[in-house]
């Protein structure tokens, strides 16, 4: 009896020796991957920011305006590749003093890979509706597989270009031990507008001009390094809209954008939660899976090895007055 529990625990012992790699080596890479289905709504504020009324046809100065990000993973976009995730990113502007009048809408829709969060071009990935923008480096996340002390390139959307996002130190984040990165992307021309701006406005004198939209930001984000999850952005938005020949310009918006504290936290848990799933299967599992296998292993040696081997005979005193073998009960 013994001998054959031996061998049973002998057995259990080896597959947790044997499921300690795979979960280490598989598992883990499977839970280490961006998710299809992120749904995650952030706000940010920005006070004694500027913009242009389109509308009223002035600048409206030390406004407080708030920015309402949706991310919504699309399941089905990626045409059955598991390997690509697929976000689409909406973000709403509006003047606190005015909920209903929105001051600007952007639309984005993100493909990169789900391991090395790089983007990829895929699945109707777009800039505010323009799919021909052909996008690469990194966008709503840092990679999964570890954020080290360097610079990454990142693609900026609303100018459409690659800008580094610059390693620039180590700060605290609600408890988290983040990195702070930076990125400045300088100006650029983002759209031309397809309503005449009064001259008064621009600085000059005469009829309404038209003018193009001219972008720079400077952004600065603090990650999680173990997952690669952004748990607040700072983003420094400065637009202005010029006339064709550079003599006349004017604000369009100005706002010094961060996320609320709220919000903070709730990335600071989801990323706190991504890295404790992370490393339960990169360490826990498979340090209590080899641990739990050599005992076994050792228990199931002593019963089946050396309890469970057969005793000896022992002698015993014939009637006759001699000795003879006799089984040990």
């Amino acid at each position: 009896m013994r001998r054959s529990v031996g061998l049973v625990l002998v057995a259990v012992g080896a597959f947790f020796l044997t499921l300690a790699p795979l979960v280490r080596y598989y598992v883990a890479d499977r839970v280490a991957l961006a998710p299809l289905n992120r749904f995650q709504t952030t706000r940010s504020e920005a006070s004694n920011a500027a913009y242009y009324d389109g509308a009223m046809l002035k600048l409206r100065d030390g406004v407080s305006l708030v920015a309402i990000t949706t991310v919504r993973g699309d399941v089905r976009a990626n045409g059955g590749d598991d390997r690509i995730a697929v976000w689409d990113s909406t973000t709403h502007v509006y003047d606190n003093a005015a909920p209903g009048r929105p001051v600007q809408i952007q639309g984005h829709r993100f493909a990169f890979d789900r391991r090395t969060a790089r983007l990829v071009t895929c699945c109707g990935a777009n800039a505010d509706g323009d799919d021909t923008v052909r996008m690469s480096g990194y966008g709503p996340l840092f990679p999964g597989t570890g954020v080290h002390r360097r610079d990454y390139p990142f693609f900026d959307m609303p100018t459409r270009r690659l800008a580094p996002m610059r390693f620039d130190g180590v700060e605290d984040v609600r408890g988290l031990t983040a990195y702070r990165f930076t990125q400045h992307v300088p100006p650029t021309r983002t759209a031309a507008l397809d309503t005449r701006v009064p001259a008064r406005l621009l600085g000059l004198g005469g009829a309404d001009r038209d003018v193009d939209r001219f972008t720079e930001a400077d952004n600065t984000v603090w990650v999680d390094p173990r997952t690669g999850i952004p748990v607040k952005h700072r983003e420094s938005v400065r637009a202005t809209l010029q006339t064709p020949d550079g003599k006349g310009r004017m604000v369009a918006t100005r706002a010094d954008f961060v996320t609320v504290p709220k919000d903070q936290q709730a990335l600071v848990d989801t990323a706190n939660a991504t890295a404790f799933r992370i490393a339960l299967v990169r360490a826990y599992v498979p340090a209590g899976a080899v641990v739990l296998g050599l005992v076994l292993l050792l228990v199931g040696g002593y019963y089946g090895l050396v309890r469970g081997a057969p005793s000896a005979p022992v002698a015993s005193r014939r009637p006759d007055g001699r000795f003879g073998a006799a089984a040990r009960a």
